[in-house]
């Protein structure tokens, strides 16, 4: 059974755990060096009245997913960035789709009128997950670091 929560300070262990896989990996993600739990406490403070971090866990408790929102400085002050990350191994079995359920429902309490997805432009299975939740294409940032990125757009 899989459960979907706030994330807190006793969580950023294990979420940085499953971010540093993927970052070891590459080709999907912007962040391109392994983050400590104490870089994701730091990143979770930074906009707390503007941001909402979810895990989503199985029945024993172990993180398969996060997802957060949290203001841009490159985007409109109504929207708000999205991130997105899944155990390796663990896609196509609902957590992404668990998680967009408690993040677009915080995005819109939070006053949010859309959420935008900045993803590389050689992340396929990003850019296929954010266009099965209903993202539209939204622009292009041909001059970002490692990659292209191709921006989505969720109206809430």
């Amino acid at each position: 059974m899989l459960t979907v929560r706030a994330a807190g300070r006793l969580d950023t262990r294990d979420m940085a755990d499953l971010l540093n896989a993927i970052v070891a990996q590459g080709g999907t993600t912007a962040i391109s060096e392994p983050l400590a739990a104490a870089d994701l406490t730091a990143w979770m403070a930074m906009a707390p009245d503007r941001s909402a971090w979810h895990v989503a866990e199985d029945e024993t408790g172990r993180i398969l997913g996060f997802q957060f929102i949290e203001p841009h400085p490159d985007l409109p002050l109504d929207t708000c960035d999205i991130a997105s990350y899944v155990r390796m191994g663990e896609t196509g079995i609902g957590i992404g789709s668990a998680l967009f359920n408690a993040t677009s429902a915080a995005a819109r309490a939070l006053g949010y009128r859309a959420i935008i997805a900045v993803i590389r432009t050689d992340n396929v299975g990003g850019l296929a997950y954010y266009q099965s939740r209903g993202f539209e294409d939204y622009g292009r940032w041909d001059e970002a670091p490692i990659a292209p990125r191709i921006l989505k757009r969720f109206a809430l």
